[in-house]
């Protein structure tokens, strides 16, 4: 995906954003949670930390980065296509029951488009248990207890391995990937294939119409009182 950093701009053709020549990073609701796969690897509760990743060759940077901070291996699901999040969970389906692991953590969304689903259709497509918008996380005695953050306050669940889990922003915070460990992922075990030889339903149920920048917004104006701003919002903002 498009830095976080970097300033989003619409393509000419109006198709989408424009990601030619612009910089690329991790997600970093799944940084986060290839951080806490780490940490339960040093913890003894995991014994590998497969990080999975479905876009263009060029995806491949992210996965050495997971692996700079500590994951031990990759996998490189290759499309150029944009693909939704339901084809994404197919995808990554037919990854989980190859690899068969016992806890997938994902990010509980994107930040580009805003999508907070994949995990969640992932996880009813494994008949797996699902603990979103984790901000603690503890593996134990073949169950996880996720305490996930909700209107009321903190609510804590107990899931049966295997599971699927979404990283929230106050999981932790993910370790800078140093140069000795961007060295050492070059070495690490990267596999890459093609997402045709999955097998899985891709097609697209959503169609992009358009895509355009946000109007210019408005300067503001005073107003020397309350009854003043409600004869605004009824005569020139028509909300009320």
């Amino acid at each position: 995906m498009v830095d976080y950093n970097v300033k989003v701009r619409v393509a000419a053709d109006g198709s989408g954003v424009e990601t030619q020549g612009v910089k690329m990073s991790m997600n970093p609701f799944d940084e986060i949670a290839a951080e806490e796969a780490v940490r339960l690897r040093e913890k003894g509760a995991a014994s590998e930390v497969v990080v999975v990743t479905i876009g263009p060759q060029v995806a491949q940077d992210v996965l050495r980065t997971a692996m700079a901070m500590g994951a031990d291996r990759a996998i490189l699901v290759r499309t150029d296509e944009t693909l939704e999040p339901r084809a994404v969970a197919n995808a990554l389906k037919a990854i989980v029951e190859r690899e068969q692991p016992g806890l997938v953590c994902m990010g509980k969304q994107a930040i580009d488009d805003d999508m907070n689903a994949t995990g969640q259709m992932l996880a009813a497509k494994l008949g797996w248990p699902q603990g979103t918008f984790a901000s603690s996380v503890a593996v134990a005695d073949g169950r996880v207890e996720v305490a996930r953050e909700i209107d009321g306050g903190i609510e804590t669940i107990a899931l049966t391995l295997p599971a699927v889990i979404t990283a929230d922003l106050r999981l932790n915070e993910p370790r800078y990937a140093s140069l000795p460990n961007i060295m050492k992922a070059r070495k690490k075990p990267l596999e890459a294939l093609d997402v045709d030889s999955l097998g899985v339903d891709l097609a697209p149920r959503l169609t992009v119409v358009s895509v355009t920048e946000p109007p210019a917004r408005k300067e503001g104006v005073k107003v020397n009182s309350a009854a003043e701003l409600v004869e605004k919002l009824k005569t020139e903002a028509k909300v009320i």
